[in-house]
């Protein structure tokens, strides 16, 4: 007499599986970082450099100051724009993520459907809501029928498929809502590097011009000093506005990842307490 085998549940298609991924965003930063590029370049040699800003070679404003930071100015200036544009793009995806309501009241409102037994107004609450939060619930209540029909599998195999699902569903999320945030903190890093680069590239002409026999050239010596001001404070910028993106995602992040887990968490427990 052959063996029974256990009987596992039946996997959800692909399709199912695709559309829980709801969180828009760019799959691309390289594109972004060229593009940014291209403008700063743009940005540096036709406005910067234009000569309206300059009086007999001397800056006469802010902008032909900055001209003066020389060619590290375009790379710093790549590396801020990106990181605006890189924040900018995870503000909508956290916006998408999030999805259309109040995260606490949907996760409240779930909870009270499923302590009263109704999965319908809980998926009808996910329809609504939309996002990560409500694409793992969704997922996570639709195996919650499958096992609740289920007359096979033994409740702790029940239970163990509902919180596999409910890993699976937001271990499927969890990438849409990282992506891009790993190139804002390597700016954070980079655009100090970078910044500190001009500036010693900027101390040593200015060093050079008090080396020259005679009387220093003045202004060399101020080239020099401007190319350090400026690649310095945009080195600076440029990594304190890509540590306050990073911690302000990274924030939001977390927020989605504890509803998750909670509601999560709900929905297993309901199952166990009531089958």
């Amino acid at each position: 007499m052959e063996a029974t085998k256990p009987i596992q549940p039946k996997a959800k298609p692909m399709a199912q599986n695709e559309k829980a991924h709801k969180v828009s965003g760019v799959k691309n930063a390289f594109w972004v970082i060229i593009v940014c590029f291209v403008v700063a370049v743009l940005l540096f040699i036709f406005w910067f450099g234009h000569e309206s800003h300059f009086e007999e070679g001397h800056p006469k404003d802010l902008w032909g100051t900055i001209y003066k930071g020389g060619f590290i100015v375009p790379i710093l200036q790549t590396l801020f724009l990106t990181v605006i544009v890189l924040s900018v793009e995870r503000y909508i995806a956290m916006k998408s993520a999030k999805g259309k309501g109040n995260i606490t009241k949907f996760v409240a409102g779930v909870k009270a459907c499923l302590a009263k037994n109704d999965i319908a107004g809980a998926q009808a609450l996910c329809k609504k809501q939309r996002g990560s939060v409500a694409a793992v619930v969704a997922a996570a209540l639709i195996r919650y029928e499958e096992m609740d029909k289920n007359t096979e599998l033994t409740k702790e195999q029940k239970v163990a498929t509902l919180q596999k699902e409910v890993e699976e569903a937001t271990a499927l999320e969890m990438p849409a809502l990282q992506q891009n945030l790993p190139i804002v903190a390597t700016m954070t890093t980079l655009g100090t590097l970078v910044g500190l680069l001009g500036t010693v590239m900027g101390m040593i002409k200015s060093f050079q011009a008090l080396a020259q026999s005679g009387a220093p050239d003045s202004t060399e010596l101020s080239t020099g000093i401007s190319e350090a001001l400026i690649n310095t404070a945009f080195g600076i910028a440029t990594g304190a506005f890509a540590v306050i993106s990073y911690n302000y995602y990274t924030n939001k992040i977390d927020n989605l990842t504890y509803a998750i887990d909670e509601i999560g968490f709900s929905i297993v427990q309901t199952f166990a307490a009531t089958h």
